[in-house]
Formats: structure tokens, sequence, C-alpha cells
């Protein structure tokens, strides 16, 4: 490539100086010139994470490095494409700080997002490969980029999710995979007539059989609220982080076919209406 940029330039000098031809061919030139250029640097960058790797950088910060080198390169690139054009440097220079003043005047956005990178690369709320919780929109998914301006999620569905870096440090975020292990609570109501012991008794047994559940951790069967139409039983056992749902959704189950066959109801909401005459 460097070969064919040298043999560019060669050509471009022996090409007679002034008129709409002349223009013309430089346009050309600048095309083929940036067209290279951008393989370069995508050849560069590839060349650069390969490097990282081996120093064990993490996937945030090769995500972010790169991003901003990439950005960066490309701005060299076409500044330098500009001056063969035969735009006077000063003046692509002061072109360049009014127009970064104006992109940052209506850009506002764009910078705090670039902060809000900043922060996240060395405060580490979360990283690649985390599973968070945006609180604000209650936008959910594990962490698949974390770039100069931008944040990507993917959800449990495979749906892409972008986030504005901005978005993430403004609001609180709650990462699920920053510990091993997560508490599970199942709350579920009971109908007054039901055995309230009994019903206690197959929480309790469902806590021992489950295989996913950590039998060394604390575990609680309760009373949690006497409701309008239902006695509201809670439990709470320990779970390792990535078998939560799993075992959240199996419970679930276990609990309505064990009260099924053992005759426990779980009420419905109702209203008695009594008519006086």
């Amino acid at each position: 490539m460097m070969n064919a940029l040298k043999s560019l330039v060669q050509w471009k000098g022996s090409i007679p100086q002034g008129g709409l031809l002349d223009f013309v061919l430089k346009v050309i030139l600048a095309l083929i010139v940036y067209f290279i250029g951008t393989k370069l640097i995508g050849w560069f960058c590839k060349k650069l994470r390969k490097q990282l790797m081996k120093f064990g950088s993490d996937e945030a910060t090769k995500s972010f490095l790169l991003s901003g080198i990439k950005i960066g390169m490309h701005l060299i690139l076409i500044l330098t494409i500009a001056g063969n054009l035969g735009v006077d440097k000063t003046s692509v220079a002061a072109l360049v700080g009014s127009a970064g003043v104006a992109i940052s005047l209506a850009l506002q956005g764009g910078l705090s997002n670039f902060a809000g990178g900043l922060i996240i690369m060395f405060l580490r709320p979360f990283s690649v490969g985390d599973y968070i919780i945006e609180n604000g929109e209650k936008t959910e998914g594990t962490v698949q980029k974390i770039e100069l301006y931008y944040t990507t999620l993917m959800t449990i569905d495979s749906r892409r999710i972008v986030i504005p870096n901005s978005v993430l440090t403004n609001d609180s975020i709650t990462n699920v995979t920053a510990m091993e292990k997560r508490r599970l609570e199942i709350k579920v109501g009971i109908s007054y007539e039901s055995d309230l012991l009994l019903a206690k008794q197959i929480l309790r047994e469902l806590i021992e059989k489950d295989p996913e559940l950590l039998e060394r951790e604390e575990t609680q069967v309760f009373v949690d609220e006497l409701g309008d139409s239902a006695v509201i039983l809670g439990l709470r056992a320990w779970v390792k982080t990535e078998e939560f749902w799993n075992t959240k959704w199996r419970m679930n189950e276990q609990i309505k076919l064990e009260f099924d066959k053992r005759g426990i109801q779980i009420p419905y909401p109702q209203m008695d209406v009594h008519m006086h005459h």
C-alpha cells in the first residue's frame, strides 16, 4: 500500500498545474488516498488490538482506546488530504478550530457522552461482559462494547441497544453480575383457608431439593403480609448469579405444582358483594 501511495504522489507531480483538469485529478487522487488511508487505519487498529490482547488488556479498555485512535487517525488523514489539495495549512487549522467550537456548542450532549466514557473507563462501574440495568429507563442487557460516546448492550432476546455514556453516568446502574452469587426472593399468596404451616413446609422442601440453591447459605421462609384476599408467603435463598433466572422460573413452577397437589390454594383478587333488602 505504501508503494501505491508513493506512485500516486509521483503521478500527481507529473500533472500540469492549473485548470479544471488539474483540480479534477487532485480530487480523484484525494479520494484514492482516502480509500487507501482508511484501509491502512483499519489494518493498524487490528494489529494494535492483537498487541493489546497480548498485554492482557480487557475488552472495555481495548474498545475505548481503539475508537479514540481511529477517530484521531481519520482526522489526520483528512487534514493531510486537504493540504495536498492546495488548502493552506493555516486556513485548515483555523477552519478546524472554528468547526471545533461550533460543533462543541451544537453537540454539548456529545461532549457529555465523551466525559461519561472517560468516567466509565476510570471508575469501572461495569465492564464488557457484565449484565447491567440502567435504572432510569429500565434498560438492561449484557455489555458488549464500551466506546468513546456510547455503550452497547445485548438483551436476552438478541436486541442490540446503544446507550449514550452520559445516560449511564447520570443515573444509577445495577450491575447484576458484579458478584458471584445473588439472593433469590419469591413471594406467593395463599388463601386464608389454606394450611399455613403446610405451605411453609412445602417451600422449605422445595428449597432443600433444588440443585442450584447454595446449601451453605442462609435460607428463609416467612409470612410477608396479611393481604386483603391472601396470606403472602416469601422465601429467600442464595444462588449463583448465572443461574438466577433459570432457578427463579423453575421454583415458581414447582411451587404452583406442589401447592395444587397438596391442596394449597393460590387465590386471585376478588370482591364479595353483600346486598341488603
